[in-house]
């Protein structure tokens, strides 16, 4: 997942969502921190169609490494930083 050419993208997704009120612009419902951000928040910057943002964000959320939330008829994506921290240790003892 982290070393093909699109994983580039998803390292920028879980960049962006370090800082979501930085890097994206306010929303209707839902607060960006506590929430997380739309796909379709996402593909703006992207610039990519909101299916391949959501493509991106379930396999992140599949593997464990964003959390979802449903508010009204969307899904929030947030990182889940607990999962996170844990697969970086992962990785740095050679995992």
């Amino acid at each position: 997942m982290l070393r093909t050419s699109v994983s580039e993208k998803r390292l920028v997704i879980l960049e962006w969502l370090k800082d979501p009120v930085v890097h994206f612009p306010s929303q209707p419902h839902g607060d960006p921190v506590e929430d997380g951000v739309t796909a379709d928040a996402v593909a703006a910057r992207l610039g990519v169609p909101r299916a391949v943002a959501t493509t991106h964000l379930d396999l992140l959320a599949d593997v464990g490494l964003l959390q979802t939330r449903r508010i009204r008829w969307r899904t929030y994506y947030r990182r889940d930083e607990v999962r996170i921290a844990e697969v970086a240790r992962m990785f740095e003892k050679g995992w």
